[in-house]
């Protein structure tokens, strides 16, 4: 358990660069994505077979593995075009909700039933993100865009928490990385028709915050989070995931003077959201 929870906090720190490589990064939020999975899969794939562990499933089980990446895919086309659209700070907090959303679906996709305690602390959360939504109207499209993320990703960890009983972590990421790539690779040109004006070509600083995105903010993260749901239940994952606006927001005040964004209706809402994680936390440590 110890273990699970060192990789879980270690994947929340290097997550807390994802928004950050979001507001450096040029192109538009689904070429961004593209390009992410991308190098993702390129990587994954030279690893595996790399270190031996590259395993090869059955066409059932590869097909169903890599359509599940649709999932985190549009995760993420919904998360860059929430910091896009209103800035690093609003798009990481409003990911908070994710552990409110897990408490509501895992009754429906893991059966399990509704849990007051879990729904209560991600009430909490909910509570601070609203505080969070009234600080700006002029945000308001991007936290709605960073809510429909959050709903993503909470059925994406759902997904992943029953994947990872029948398959390798590394193999998993591997094809939800080809997933996105396909997938995100047939929305672009449509994209690209309605909104021409947009960047779709990575700059030379683009490659490299793309590089340094992919290997240690996607796949490194991935693989740590798909481990630690073997022992950590998925909501326990999503609600500590809401320390990572801690660290972007920090990162964000440094070096794009976002504090200057943020009035205190914003901080309340987000101590509120840091009351929550430090409530599940006592409480997992009673139950472990």
């Amino acid at each position: 358990m110890k273990k699970s929870f060192l990789l879980l906090h270690t994947a929340i720190f290097l997550a807390g660069f994802t928004g950050i490589f979001g507001k450096l990064i040029s192109l538009n939020e689904v070429s961004l994505v593209w390009y992410r999975a991308l190098f993702s899969f390129l990587f994954l794939f030279t690893l595996l077979k790399a270190t031996g562990r590259f395993t090869r499933y059955t066409l059932q089980d590869q097909l169903l593995i890599t359509v599940s990446g649709l999932l985190p895919g549009l995760q993420w086309v919904f998360f860059y075009g929430s910091i896009k659209y209103a800035n690093v700070s609003v798009g990481v907090i409003c990911f908070c909700t994710t552990g409110f959303f897990t408490a509501l679906m895992a009754p429906f996709i893991t059966k399990a039933r509704l849990s007051v305690t879990e729904l209560g602390l991600s009430l909490l959360t909910v509570a601070g993100v609203a505080l969070v939504f009234h600080f700006d109207s002029g945000y308001r499209l991007g936290i709605i865009l960073g809510t429909i993320s959050s709903l993503l990703g909470a059925a994406y960890m759902l997904t992943n928490e029953q994947l990872i009983k029948r398959f390798d972590a590394g193999m998993i990421n591997y094809h939800q990385m080809l997933g996105i790539t396909l997938g995100i690779g047939l929305l672009i040109p449509f994209y690209q028709h309605a909104m021409p004006g947009l960047h779709y070509k990575p700059t030379g600083m683009d490659l490299i915050y793309l590089v340094l995105l992919a290997s240690c903010c996607t796949i490194a993260v991935y693989v740590m989070i798909a481990e630690s749901l073997r022992k950590i239940s998925a909501f326990t994952v999503n609600l500590s995931f809401n320390l990572e606006p801690v660290y972007s927001i920090i990162l964000a005040i440094f070096l794009f003077d976002e504090n200057r964004e943020l009035n205190i209706s914003f901080y309340i809402g987000l101590l509120l959201i840091l009351l929550s994680v430090f409530l599940q936390m006592r409480l997992s440590r009673k139950m472990g």
